[in-house]
């Protein structure tokens, strides 16, 4: 696949990343996993049904499990 044409603008972005690439690896973390399409498609489904993101699914989970461990 080829690289799009530079321009000002995209010039600008990929020195930004590159500038800022180790400060957002420190800052933030990727859970590399994957489910069933059918489990995630039905996941996705009701997020948008209810207007929930996927970062507040993990965090609603994350509380959950901890209250349920507590118990």
């Amino acid at each position: 696949m080829e690289r799009k044409a530079n321009t000002p603008m995209r010039e600008t972005r990929r020195r930004y990343e590159e500038k800022h690439k180790e400060e957002r690896k420190a800052a933030n973390k990727v859970f590399g996993t994957s489910i069933p399409r059918k489990a995630c498609e039905e996941i996705d489904d009701f997020l948008k049904a209810h207007n929930i993101s996927k970062v507040d699914l993990i965090y609603a989970g994350y509380e959950a499990l901890k209250q349920n461990i507590q118990k």
